[in-house]
């Protein structure tokens, strides 16, 4: 009896040492590992992938449809049955994700603004604003105490990506300034960050942020971004009969679907060299190459299909830096994906229906 118990026992610790391995808790690598991201680092993770929306849906969607007349880019988008601005499809987005009760937030601000609410919300803000406009090759930052919190705050530039931002400030009644020109600052977009309460002193910006809580942010960004896609610009002109999203983009005058705009955000935030990386994956990939490369992404997609209420993770070493990934659960958030995928030739699955799994988003950053 004592004999089949140990067995039993170690049969138990066997079982558990490989879900360690495999499964969504930390290996024990981590369990030992007491490092974070800076939050000066973190912040400009966040902001890489902010930008990358932005100018995502500036490029691929409104400088194309607007340049051939195909859409109007306006201020009433929803009565005109046209595009939202670029700065309107970042509010949106930052909504969607300070709505999310992270902890981080974030915001457009500018000395210069067409809606009153996008004033500065202090001095500080204000010198901060003025100081990127000066230098926009880096981030203003501070720290301040909100409500008896710490809060990292940086401000980045907020750039004209497009001929359409500086037609719409250049032109706008309410514009107090109509000289801007493509690539000049018009403002900024404010970060902030939550550090604690529990502070004897004042913190600084080497305070480490756990890895997980960093890899939740950047994931938020991207999914607010994919959701007012999906939901503000597919399916308002969908639902208009106005214009369609296919997977053949380049051969037809059609909108991209909200996994292949979702592609070219984590594409271009790629470009920053920040080391934050981000990709789709599926175990029913349309698109081999999103199918799983190793056996971690083959088991966090697994999990996450079964178990999506929280990623899957995993720590990882390449020579001395260490690496921190997350797959979190990709849902099927509008009829446009479940259609593609049901419908595509190429598509090993036909049954999906809206809010299931469909794959992965997954997001990797250096620990340092």
């Amino acid at each position: 009896m004592r004999s089949r118990l140990l067995t039993g026992i170690f049969v138990l610790a066997g079982c558990l040492g490989l879900w360690l391995e495999t499964g969504p808790a930390a290996e024990p690598e981590m369990a030992q590992t007491n490092k974070g991201v800076r939050a000066h680092i973190a912040v400009d993770y966040i902001y890489s992938v902010i930008e990358a929306g932005r100018t995502a849906y500036s490029r691929f969607i409104v400088d194309r449809f607007s340049q051939d007349g195909t859409l109007k880019v306006t201020e009433n988008w929803k009565e005109e049955k046209g595009l939202l601005l670029p700065a309107q499809f970042l509010k949106l987005s930052s909504n969607e994700t300070n709505a999310k009760g992270i902890g981080m937030r974030y915001r457009l601000s500018s000395v210069w603004p067409l809606n009153p609410e996008n004033m500065p919300k202090s001095e500080t803000e204000k010198s901060g604003l003025l100081e990127v406009i000066r230098n926009p090759g880096k981030p203003f930052t501070w720290i301040v105490q909100k409500n008896g919190l710490w809060y990292y705050q940086a401000i980045y530039p907020d750039k004209a990506v497009s001929q359409t931002c500086v037609e719409c400030h250049n032109q706008h009644p309410a514009s107090p300034k109509r000289d801007f020109k493509i690539g000049d600052v018009m403002g900024g977009i404010v970060i902030d960050l939550p550090l604690g309460s529990r502070f004897q002193k004042k913190p600084d910006e080497s305070i480490a942020i756990p890895p997980e809580v960093v890899a939740d942010y950047v994931h938020a960004v991207l999914e607010s971004d994919r959701t007012v896609y999906a939901n503000h610009v597919v399916q308002h002109l969908e639902d208009g009969n106005i214009l369609q999203a296919s997977a053949a983009v380049q051969s037809e005058h059609k909108l991209m679907l909200p996994a292949q705009f979702l592609k070219k955000v984590s594409e271009i935030a790629a470009r920053r060299n920040t080391g934050v990386e981000m990709n789709l994956l599926s175990l029913w990939p349309i698109n081999p190459q999103n199918g799983p490369s190793n056996e971690f992404e083959r088991d966090a997609l697994e999990w996450v299909t079964i178990h999506p209420i929280r990623p899957f993770i995993r720590w990882t070493r390449a020579g001395n830096v260490s690496y921190f990934s997350a797959v979190y659960p990709d849902h099927a958030i509008s009829a446009a994906c479940v259609e593609c995928h049901n419908q595509h030739p190429n598509s090993p699955r036909h049954d999906f229906k809206l809010n299931d799994v469909m794959g992965g988003l997954r997001v990797s950053f250096p620990i340092e």
